[in-house]
């Protein structure tokens, strides 16, 4: 009988912070049609002629900004989660893959398959499906030929509610705050138009977390969505908008959760803690904190492995 595997999938970072390393991991991205929809004969020459070259400098630039000595964040991070949930499953093949640039899912499925991992459940790092994060891990999954079993998405899941509302709690509970934001990664509301079920699994995790929490009064939380890329419509409300809001009406003191980001990353490290942080300072506003992504946590990993143990044990595919 086979060993039981489980493979982690992230998004991806580049290789390092070097503008040829940057460029080539954007290109990868965002040549990707699961994440920009438009046609590849309209929409490569732009991305070729206008957004890379533009993009490439001012991403590369963040990407140095955050760097550390183990690399980028994100990867960073996602190895000790690695590493910490094949402590606790020792009789398991635990491995993680990234969605763009290395080590990549098809490959490390195949390598795991060929170990004798004959039971593998598969999680992306992302607790809401979406169509921009989940489809191509999927079809990756898929194009590998190793049978797998795929958990889609885990917000709903009530340990995992429990763990972020401890999280908000104990942040709440050092300073005196005005509104608590719940900001996810938005996506083009032509996916959502086309029936992607992403801004419902949003509300009801925000709500779904609200249940937990002990110190967050219900009317200082609300929802909203960072990340816009492009001159299309994404889902609202944009967070950057919402800061100067809540700036404009006194309200100075903010605490943001960014539950789509289980990992510190460019988008918590440099668009919140640097460029959001600076709109909101600019706007009026005083404090602006922001609850730590899970990073490995151990009560995180010890749920990443009991949910790959249910999976398995539900013989769900």
């Amino acid at each position: 009988m086979g060993k039981k595997g489980l493979l982690l999938v992230n998004l991806g970072s580049p290789v390092s912070p070097s503008n040829t390393d940057v460029k080539a991991y954007l290109t990868e991205f965002l040549s990707d049609q699961n994440v920009v929809t438009l046609p590849k004969w309209f929409w490569q020459p732009i991305l070729r002629g206008m957004v890379l070259p533009m993009r490439t400098w001012r991403s590369a630039t963040f990407y140095q900004h955050m760097w550390t000595k183990a690399g980028s964040p994100l990867t960073a991070y996602t190895e000790i989660m690695q590493q910490k949930v094949q402590q606790i499953l020792a009789d398991w093949d635990v491995q993680y893959a990234m969605n763009y640039g290395q080590p990549r899912i098809v490959d490390v499925l195949q390598q795991m398959h060929q170990n004798g991992d004959s039971d593998i459940v598969v999680i992306p790092l992302f607790p809401n499906y979406t169509q921009s994060t989940h489809d191509t891990i999927i079809e990756k999954v898929q194009a590998s030929g190793v049978k797998t079993h795929l958990i889609k998405n885990f917000d709903d899941q009530p340990t995992y509610r429990q763990i972020l509302a401890r999280q908000v709690d104990d942040a709440y509970a050092k300073k005196d705050y005005d509104a608590v934001i719940f900001s996810y990664h938005g996506i083009p509301m032509s996916m959502v138009k086309k029936g992607d079920p992403y801004p419902q699994e949003c509300v009801a995790t925000t709500q779904g977390v609200e249940k937990y929490l002990r110190k967050v009064p219900a009317e200082k939380v609300q929802t909203v969505y960072q990340s816009k890329f492009g001159p299309m419509p994404w889902l609202k409300p944009y967070l950057k908008n919402t800061l100067m809001e809540l700036a404009a009406m006194g309200k100075r003191s903010v605490l943001l959760v960014t539950p789509s980001f289980v990992e510190d990353c460019l988008e918590t490290l440099e668009e919140n803690n640097v460029q959001n942080y600076q709109t909101f300072k600019a706007s009026g506003g005083n404090t602006f904190d922001a609850v730590k992504p899970m990073n490995g946590s151990d009560d995180f990993c010890q749920f990443l492995a009991d949910l790959s143990v249910k999976q398995l044990s539900e013989g769900a595919d």
